[in-house]
């Protein structure tokens, strides 16, 4: 075995993140993650982006579905502006390096650890936890493999996900701690936006999910025109007009849901919004979203299903991702067994 190295790193500068292909994306995917994702192509910093399927079956899914949603996952990255060419696109599962380091990092990670993620409670509240999968459990360790795997050091998340990276960043913090090497970045967060967390159109407390029940709760990214605009006359607000100030949003959460929207898809402030509409009531205000959500929405949908014709293209372009994944990930991942103890051959 060779000796760890245990001089400070100069880590290269990469950004990581992940979406699971566990359903149809949403207009929250949109604005919290994929239209972040193509701001940061091209300055200067690698980006690798990853339809993280073995998440996806902490819970049961459907096989066929599974494959389906994962090269519509793939389509949307590309429809809403990544370019494989310049970012790294590819699905988790063709990547072993994260199945194999999220093992070691389930020998780093602790049991309470775990036990403290808000999301595991929420997702357990009112079941039997003991019947819950095990990676359900552990599968914040997974996410920290998806993001030590390439030493990234900056991930775009949601507020729903920052725990999670404060513990990837404990995970990283205490491997380098156990076995005295600077080998693995404290990540950093990167979380910016109007609209990083898109809330239903039903309920302003609850975040836009692809699992809720009801189909109005969402703008789906494969919603038509007409459908888009109708949800969005249909969305929950209050009778009173658009205050002056963001301040006058702060105890109505449906109606700050829509400035917050509306300022995602165009690019601006929720500041700037409220300054432009500010006395306008909700009747003229949300045709003006409507018509800015089908602009920039209607093309990503045609374009998603003009790919999604074509699913051995889909298949082409993951598996091309894939592969420079794992030129970036396992010489990392065998540095890894090296500092571990791991006997490898060297065939």
């Amino acid at each position: 075995m060779s000796e760890p190295v245990q001089t400070p790193q100069t880590f290269t500068p990469r950004i990581f993140s992940g979406i699971q292909p566990s359903g149809g994306l949403t207009l929250g995917n949109y604005l919290g993650a994929l239209k972040r994702f193509v701001e940061k192509q091209g300055q200067g910093i690698e980006t690798i982006y990853c339809l993280v399927d073995m998440h996806a079956i902490t819970v049961w899914q459907d096989p066929e579905k599974l494959r389906q949603q994962t090269r519509e996952g793939a389509a949307a990255f590309i429809a809403a502006g990544i370019d494989p060419a310049r970012s790294i696109l590819f699905n988790q599962s063709q990547v072993t390096a994260h199945a194999e380091l999220a093992w070691i990092f389930n020998c780093v990670a602790r049991m309470g650890w775990m036990g403290r993620m808000t999301q595991w409670k929420d997702k357990t509240a009112g079941k039997n936890a003991e019947a819950e999968s095990l990676g359900l459990f552990a599968y914040p360790a997974l996410m920290a493999a998806d993001i030590l795997a390439y030493k990234t050091t900056h991930v775009p998340v949601g507020e729903d996900q920052k725990q999670h990276l404060e513990l990837t960043r404990d995970i990283a913090a205490k491997f380098n701690h156990d076995y005295k090497v600077n080998f693995f970045p404290i990540t950093e967060p990167v979380i910016e936006g109007a609209a990083t967390r898109v809330m239903s159109l039903r309920d302003g407390s609850k975040k836009m999910s692809k699992s809720d029940p009801s189909d109005q709760s969402r703008i789906n990214l494969t919603d038509s025109a007409e459908a888009i605009a109708a949800k969005i006359r249909k969305a929950k607000t209050d009778p009173e007009p658009l205050p002056e100030t963001l301040e006058g949003l702060k105890d109505r959460p449906e109606a700050r849901n829509l400035v917050n929207i509306y300022a995602g898809l165009a690019g601006r402030t929720a500041e700037d919004v409220v300054a432009e509409f500010a006395g306008a009531q909700f009747g003229s205000f949300k045709p003006r979203l409507a018509d800015l959500a089908v602009s920039v929405l209607a093309p990503i949908t045609t374009e998603m299903n003009r790919l999604m014709a074509d699913p051995a293209e889909i298949d082409r372009i993951l598996g091309e991702g894939a592969a420079r994944a794992d030129a970036i990930s396992r010489p990392i991942l065998e540095q890894v067994y090296d500092i571990v103890g791991m006997v490898r051959s060297r065939r």
